[in-house]
């Protein structure tokens, strides 16, 4: 059974930090590529940042210098470092697992608020 859960959403203010995690269970071994969207009210779904199983990362303009993706292979799990938080980077974040034969799942998301 394959599952990608997210978790560490919450409210904070600018400037601030968070981070998320997102673990994937099932064939963990096969996972590819892992990533992080997210999407605002009103706007669609855009790539915040994403690794592959050999830990190259890229990532969206707005977030570089910010944000920093990792991944522990051994636990399907990836986490991503928000610092310097800003009231734009308020979405609903979602993580997705590319796993090799059998397609891209995601998980349910996770809100992250930032106030000014």
């Amino acid at each position: 059974q394959v599952q990608v859960v997210e978790s560490g959403g919450g409210l904070v203010q600018a400037g601030g930090s968070l981070r998320l995690s997102c673990a994937a269970s099932g064939s963990i071994s096969s996972i590819n590529v892992m990533g992080w969207y997210r999407q605002a009210p009103g706007k669609q779904r855009e790539l915040v940042a994403r690794i592959t199983h050999s830990g190259s990362t890229n990532y969206a303009d707005s977030v570089k210098g910010r944000f920093t993706l990792s991944r522990d292979n051994a636990k399907g799990t990836v986490y991503l470092q928000m610092n310097s938080l800003k009231p734009e980077d308020t979405a609903v974040y979602y993580c997705n697992a590319d796993f090799i034969f059998r397609g891209t799942y995601w998980g349910q998301g996770t809100q992250v608020t930032v106030s000014s």
